[in-house]
């Protein structure tokens, strides 16, 4: 837990100059900078996944194609591509960060009037 600031401090750090009883930042990690520790869970999934590549495709494949049973009498996992590929994407996305959305309009929010000039010079 941490120690309260107490009074005498904050009245210390704006004498010496220090800002941060007035609300600016001191220190700490600067805006914009990635999380050290949410890097470094990136880079240990990417480098299992890197790892795993060969074994992961023939995950999806089973997942896509299903498990058939050995005397031809159905499948022990039924074949579903499309929950092979969501499982892909949701693989991806630890190597490939999804992009924000951004939605472009004009003033007040209006729609936005495009204009294409083409010109013709003559030489």
């Amino acid at each position: 837990m941490r120690k309260p600031i107490k009074l005498f401090h904050l009245k210390q750090m704006e004498i010496e100059g220090l800002h941060m009883a007035k609300g600016i930042k001191t220190g700490g990690r600067a805006p914009g900078s990635p999380n050290k520790v949410s890097q470094e869970a990136r880079q240990a999934i990417a480098s299992f996944v890197d790892g795993n590549a060969h074994r992961l495709t023939g995950w999806l494949d089973q997942v896509a194609e299903g498990i058939p049973k050995a005397d031809d009498d159905g499948y022990w996992v039924q074949p579903n591509p499309a929950k092979a590929f969501e499982l892909f994407q949701s693989v991806v996305e630890y190597h490939i960060p999804k992009l924000a959305r951004t939605e472009h309009t004009g003033k007040d929010g209006d729609s936005i009037n495009l204009v294409h000039r083409i010109e013709r010079v003559i030489l």
